[in-house]
């Protein structure tokens, strides 16, 4: 089958600080679980949805074919934006499932950070189990390393927000799209989204070097080198007003404006919105 063409460094491992709201809906109510639509209205995302204009919730979601009943994997949650969507739309009806890459094979600037990161699969299950009014036992989560074995085949759709420049970087992503092989059903696909480096960028500005964005082919051969193959691609998530070459990166626009408030360039930051991205599905290969 070919194709279908249609239209910042990731957070560290650390302590979950984002909020779900909640209760949202036990595993027994599965009958009034709610729409996407409702999910996406609902007042716990209230100063989530000025992002939703350049991340594009319901559309990706739907590009990536993902049903309310499937076993959803999200990798790396870290501020909580997606999975203030997603555990609330997933965990009804199928399953919502947390993982991060091995905290053992990192290296830290600081005795802090390392303590966060190590400390990020409690954290998790904390958090999210505070905010769904379930217990922690009841929250999937866990490193790429200590991935339970009845996780292996079951799991529908593995899905990757901005975070391939920081496993790219970090000489990980081929143990975390392993363990995401490993826990895919044969038919499963994997959801990416990740900032867009500008036609013609060499290597060295945007693989070498990071910016946050990546090259489109080096992403898919990643992809390709661990099992996998382009299933298809959509501009759901494309802004043609980022040049995407920005000296300081990514993180030189919203949300993190890393360039502080008085860099008099500010104001054209702001009406550029969030980075162009790129929007992938890949299946395993045979």
């Amino acid at each position: 089958m070919k194709p279908i063409y249609l239209a910042p460094l990731a957070a560290i491992a650390g302590a979950a600080t984002f909020s779900i709201g909640g209760p949202v809906i036990a595993q027994d109510e599965a009958a009034s679980a709610p729409t996407l639509e409702e999910v996406l209205a609902h007042e716990r995302r209230d100063d989530d949805r000025a992002r939703d204009q350049y991340r594009n919730p319901a559309e990706t979601l739907a590009f990536f074919q993902l049903e309310p009943t499937m076993t959803v994997a999200e990798y790396g949650p870290g501020g909580g934006w997606y999975t203030r969507v997603l555990a609330p739309y997933v965990m009804p009806e199928g399953e919502y499932i947390a993982f991060n890459q091995d905290s053992d094979g990192r290296s830290y600037n600081t005795r802090a950070q390392e303590a966060r990161s190590k400390g990020w699969t409690e954290s998790f299950k904390n958090a999210l189990a505070e905010a769904m009014d379930i217990d922690a036992d009841e929250v999937n989560a866990f490193e790429t390393d200590e991935m339970p074995e009845d996780v292996a085949g079951t799991v529908d759709r593995v899905l990757i927000f901005r975070s391939m420049h920081g496993l790219n970087i970090g000489n990980t992503a081929d143990s975390v799209l392993k363990a995401a092989r490993m826990m895919l059903k044969d038919d499963g696909l994997v959801g990416v989204v990740q900032h867009r480096a500008p036609e013609g960028a060499s290597y060295d500005d945007y693989g070498a070097r990071q910016r946050g964005y990546m090259r489109k082919q080096d992403v898919i051969n990643i992809f390709e080198a661990n099992g996998f193959e382009l299933a298809g691609e959509s501009e759901i998530n494309a802004n043609a007003d980022d040049p995407a070459n920005w000296e300081r990166g990514v993180w030189t626009l919203p949300p993190v404006l890393g360039t502080g408030e008085d860099d008099p360039r500010r104001s054209e930051y702001l009406a550029i919105g969030e980075s162009d991205r790129m929007t992938l599905l890949f299946r395993k290969a045979q």
